[in-house]
């Protein structure tokens, strides 16, 4: 398991006060009904990854997400992408966060939505899941693996949840061909909380861990956030969460990517 202290620092960096109400206050701002809201309404807020709903729904495809599966989101923040699952695709979602204030908004957001019965969200470890062997149909993680260094033990864990002929369904940013990062980046001020691989070296650890690669998919351009350019608009998750800090981070991440500092892959693995 991380340690209390590399826990405590990354749930810190991550965690907001009263996360939820800004993002009903968001929501309300935009004109939606928070009595009748829709996944499509709510992922503006909900889809804090690079690419937002439409590359989950691609990943979704690609991993050939269906009806009655059990699927593990590990990283699962606000919960938009179980969301997703369950109602585009059917699935029975489990999802584990490190941050509490992102789980209680997750929460939130899938009782509004009356999907308590088919999606459920909780504090837990990534490194230290609370789940008996073969419990999962799919581990699903998108963009959540940066702060994490010990990705052996990581895979490993995802290896142990699914059952045999189970599905590792994954989006990750990773190192690109130029380095070092520019930081700040969204998930770390400075090198000292942030730990990509390479793409060769990760899918190469991925496969020590029992897995077989089946998608291998370079999605750089689709998960590319605004330009250094553009406006940040003052409901929108990214400054929600980040604040006045997005600005710096939009140029930095515009920079990696268009020096190949940074690229970001999806991938389907089997579980043999």
């Amino acid at each position: 398991m991380a340690s209390d202290i590399d826990a405590r620092v990354i749930s810190e960096y991550w965690g907001r006060e009263k996360l939820a109400e800004a993002m009903l206050d968001a929501l309300k701002a935009r004109g939606a009904d928070l009595d009748a809201l829709t996944p499509d309404e709510v992922a503006p807020v909900d889809q804090f990854h690079g690419g937002g709903k439409p590359v989950t729904v691609r990943l979704a495809k690609v991993a050939g997400a269906a009806p009655g599966m059990r699927v593990l989101d590990v990283g699962g923040g606000f919960g938009g992408p179980a969301r997703t699952l369950a109602v585009e695709f059917g699935c029975h979602v489990t999802t584990v966060d490190l941050t509490e204030s992102y789980v209680r908004a997750a929460r939130m957001l899938t009782a509004r939505m009356g999907l308590e019965d088919r999606v459920s969200h909780h504090v837990g470890n990534a490194l230290d899941l609370s789940f008996p062997d073969g419990a999962f149909d799919m581990v699903w993680t998108q963009n959540s693996g940066m702060n994490i260094a010990d990705k052996a033990r990581l895979y490993a864990g995802f290896h142990r949840v699914l059952r045999p002929g189970g599905l590792l369904a994954l989006q990750e940013p990773m190192a690109g061909p130029t380095q070092p990062l520019v930081y700040p980046v969204m998930w770390a001020r400075d090198p000292s909380t942030s730990f990509l691989r390479a793409p060769a070296e990760m899918k190469a650890l991925i496969e020590r861990a029992g897995f077989a690669a089946r998608v291998w998919d370079d999605v750089t351009a689709e998960t590319a956030g605004p330009s250094s350019g553009a406006a940040i608009p003052a409901h929108s998750i990214q400054r929600l969460v980040m604040g006045d800090a997005i600005d710096e981070i939009i140029r930095a991440g515009h920079r990696n990517r268009a020096e190949g500092r940074l690229v970001s892959v999806q991938a389907v693995f089997d579980r043999p």
